[in-house]
C-alpha cells in the first residue's frame, strides 16, 4: 500500500455464486469432509465447474470412504448457493470426480519421522496484513465490498428479495484523505437477476438499500459514480455463464491488492500445506501486531522449503507507522510463536473442518467462531508481543 496521504484506491469482490467461488465452495467442502473422519488427512483437492457439469480432481490421503460423497458433497454446496436453474441446477448437473491418492514422494517430504520435524508441504512465500483503517483490521475497500455482498446474499437467500441471482460482483474506489478512507468515488455492482425484464435502473434501485445499510454514514455522497450491471441484463450467471476453477480469486480472498500476495492459493488445501497455513498465520501475527500498537500497518512475508519445518526468513515492513525498530518486531515474533507447519496447525487449531466458510467474502477480516473457525483473527498474542519487544 501507497504511504500516500491522499489518493484513491480500489478493491472488488465476488459472491459465493461467482463461478470460481462456486468451485472454492466444493474444494474445500471436500476438504472439511475428509478432515471430519481424519484431522490428519491430506487433501489437494481442485474443481472446474461449466454448464451443467462439475469436475472434481487432485490427491488425497484420508479415509477412502469421502471419496464416495464427492457427488452428494458438490450438490448440496451448488444447492446452498442457490443454482437450480437450466444450465447449471444442483439437481441435474454431471459430477465426474477424477480424484487420485496423494504422492508417495510428496508425502515423504511433509511426514515427520524419527529424528524429523513435519516439513512445509511446498516451497514458497506467504504474506500476512493489518491496517488500522477498520475494526477488523482490514483494508477499508475489499472489507466494505465483501460486505455489500454478503448483505445481498442474505437478503436473497431469506426471500426478502426473490430477484436477485447467486451470482455477483462489486468493487469500490475510496478516496483516503491524511491517510483515512473518507468516501467512496465510484461504486460498481454487478449482480444477477432473475427476472428478465428488469433494466439497470430497476436493479440498482433493488439493491441501493442494502448497500447504503452497510456503507459507514456520509461516504456515499452526491459526487459517487455509481455502476450497477453496467452491461445491461445480467440473468445467465454462474459456471452457465462463465467456467470457474479453484484458487483463481486470490487477491479477493485477502488483502483486495492493499498489500502484496505470496505464490499459491487456499481453498482445497490442507493446513498442512503452507499456502494456507502460513498465510493464515502471517496474517494472525500482523493482525497482533497493529492490535498491540506496535505499528498502524504491517506487512509480514514468510518463506518456506518443501520437507524443510522452520521459515527460512520473517520479514517485517509497518510503513513508516511502527513504534518500535522492525527488526525488534521480527525478533519478537519468532519467540513468541512457532511457525513450523505443526506449530502452526497446533496454535491456531487448523485441523478442524473449518474451511467450507472460508471460501467466499474473504479469508481474513471475519470473526473468530467458537467452534475455531478464522482462529487466526483473535488478537490473543498481542500481549506477548508487546513483552517480548
Amino acid at each position: 500500500m501507497t504511504n500516500r496521504k491522499d489518493y484513491l484506491f480500489t478493491s472488488e469482490s465476488v459472491s459465493e455464486g461467482h463461478p470460481d467461488k462456486v468451485c472454492d465452495r466444493i474444494s474445500d467442502a471436500v476438504l472439511d469432509s475428509f478432515l471430519e473422519e481424519d484431522p490428519e488427512a491430506r487433501v489437494a483437492c481442485e474443481t472446474f465447474a461449466t454448464t451443467d457439469r462439475v469436475i472434481v480432481g487432485g490427491e488425497v490421503r484420508g479415509a477412502p470412504g469421502v471419496l464416495g460423497r464427492v457427488e452428494q458433497i458438490v450438490r448440496d454446496c451448488v444447492r446452498d448457493i442457490g443454482y437450480a436453474q437450466k444450465g447449471f441446477h444442483w439437481e441435474t448437473l454431471s459430477v465426474l470426480n477424477v480424484i487420485h491418492g496423494q504422492s508417495a514422494h510428496i508425502a515423504q517430504g511433509v511426514d515427520a519421522g524419527e529424528g524429523k520435524e513435519e516439513g512445509a508441504g511446498d516451497q514458497g512465500i506467504m504474506f500476512g496484513y493489518a491496517v488500522d483503517e477498520t475494526p477488523v483490521l482490514m483494508p477499508a475497500p475489499i472489507h466494505y465490498s465483501h460486505a455489500i455482498l454478503r448483505s445481498l446474499a442474505e437478503a436473497r437467500k431469506s426471500g426478502r428479495e426473490p430477484r436477485l441471482g447467486p451470482d455477483a460482483k462489486s468493487q469500490l474506489s475510496l478516496r483516503y484523505a491524511d491517510g483515512k478512507p473518507v468516501e467512496v468515488s465510484s461504486l460498481v455492482l454487478s449482480t444477477q437477476h432473475l427476472d428478465e425484464s428488469m433494466t439497470s435502473a430497476d436493479v440498482r434501485e433493488m439493491v441501493e438499500p442494502y448497500i447504503r445499510e452497510v456503507l459507514p454514514e456520509g461516504w456515499l455522497t452526491d459526487e459517487t459514480v455509481w455502476h450497477v450491471n453496467p452491461t445491461g441484463k445480467f440473468v445467465i450467471g454462474g459456471p452457465d455463464g462463465d467456467a470457474g476453477l479453484t484458487g483463481r480469486k486470490i487477491i479477493v480472498d485477502t488483502y483486495g491488492g492493499a498489500a502484496p500476495h505470496g505464490g499459491g492459493a487456499f481453498s482445497g488445501k490442507d493446513p498442512t500445506k503452507v499456502d494456507r497455513s502460513a498465510a493464515y498465520a502471517a496474517r494472525y501475527v500482523a493482525k497482533n501486531v497493529v492490535a498491540a500498537g506496535l505499528a498502524k500497518r504491517c506487512v509480514l512475508q514468510l518463506s518456506y522449503a518443501i520437507g524443510v519445518a522452520r521459515p527460512l526468513s520473517i520479514y517485517v515492513d509497518t510503513q513508516g507507522t511502527g513504534t518500535v525498530p522492525e527488526t525488534a518486531i521480527e525478533t519478537a515474533i519468532a519467540k513468541v510463536m512457532d511457525l513450523t507447519p505443526k506449530g502452526i496447525r497446533t496454535h491456531l487449531g487448523l485441523n478442524k473442518p473449518i474451511y467450507q466458510r472460508t471460501a467466499a467474502y474473504g479469508h481474513f477480516g471475519r470473526e473468530p467462531e467458537a467452534d475455531g473457525g478464522f482462529s487466526w483473527e483473535k488478537t490473543d498474542l498481542a500481549d506477548a508481543l508487546k513483552s517480548a519487544v
